[in-house]
Formats: structure tokens, sequence, C-alpha cells
């Protein structure tokens, strides 16, 4: 079994890890429904359409 020779420093390792915190917004796209802006292939929070179906019933305000 292959055992490393020495042990990985602190800084090593953490060099390895430092791009973990790095994240990419979420892609918005306009609803074709409201023109809001929702993330891809989820359900509009505005007015709670999808593909043109309406599929969380909101109220008007």
């Amino acid at each position: 079994m292959a055992v490393p020779a020495r042990k990985t420093s602190k800084a090593r390792k953490n060099k390895r890890r430092s791009s973990v915190w790095k994240m990419d917004a979420p892609t918005l796209v306009k609803c074709p429904n409201c023109g809001g802006y929702a993330v891809s292939h989820k359900v509009c929070g505005n007015c709670g359409y999808y593909g043109g179906r309406e599929v969380i019933a909101k109220e008007e305000a």
C-alpha cells in the first residue's frame, strides 16, 4: 500500500483547497411570462410560471 513519505504541510494542503470558495453566480434568464429574472430551468419566483404553465398560484398584491 502506498504511504506518503512525509507529512503534507498545512500550506500545501491549503493551496490545493484554495479554489473551493470560488462559486459561479447562477445564470439568470428573463421570464417569458412576466419579464422578471429567474434562474434557468426553475419556476419563476415573480409569477409562478414555468414552461408556459402556472405551477405555483401567486396572489396579486
